[in-house]
């Protein structure tokens, strides 16, 4: 026995919710098809899907595996202790004039962040964040304990700025 097609006007056969069992739908995922009611439905770009399939995934670029988070710590901590270095020597090869502190403030954060970035595949997040943050904040305090004469509050201001940067550039 062949089934007739549908004409216009002729509504679908109703199933039942597959969470709610008593309930009767006539909607559908888009994806694997199992019947859903309006209360387990999830709107997504495509369709509805259920709450199986409509779950949203982490992008790749936020998903930090425990191996890209190792290596951000290790270019961190050779960031915090070149970087330290670097900074507090063209600082006083520049004869430590203030505003050149903040420009070097600014490159530190940037090239950081940039480092840390390029270390774990260019991967974004709030702990890569801290993580950047933490080690240009190092290398600030390496440069003012090592290379300044005395610690300033526009020495301090420049290590914010290089923190902020650098944890910005990061999320």
């Amino acid at each position: 026995m062949a089934t007739e097609p549908r004409r216009a006007g002729q509504e679908a056969d109703a199933t039942f919710c597959n969470w709610h069992p008593e309930t009767e739908t006539r909607l559908h995922c888009s994806h694997c098809g199992k019947g859903i009611c309006t209360l387990c439905l999830v709107q997504v770009p495509v369709g509805i899907r259920c709450k199986e399939c409509g779950r949203p995934e982490k992008l790749p670029t936020y998903d930090v595996q425990p191996t890209y988070l190792l290596r951000a710590v290790g270019v961190g901590i050779a960031v915090a202790l070149l970087g330290g270095i670097l900074w507090g020597v063209v600082y006083n090869a520049l004869f430590g004039i203030p505003f050149i502190s903040l420009l070097l403030a600014a490159g530190a954060g940037y090239g950081a962040s940039e480092l840390i970035g390029l270390s774990v595949n260019k991967k974004r997040g709030i702990i890569l964040s801290c993580v950047a943050g933490l080690a240009v904040g190092v290398a600030g305090l390496v440069q003012l304990v090592f290379f300044a004469p005395i610690f300033t509050p526009f020495g301090l201001l420049a290590v914010a700025l290089a923190v902020f940067i650098a944890a910005v550039r990061m999320r």
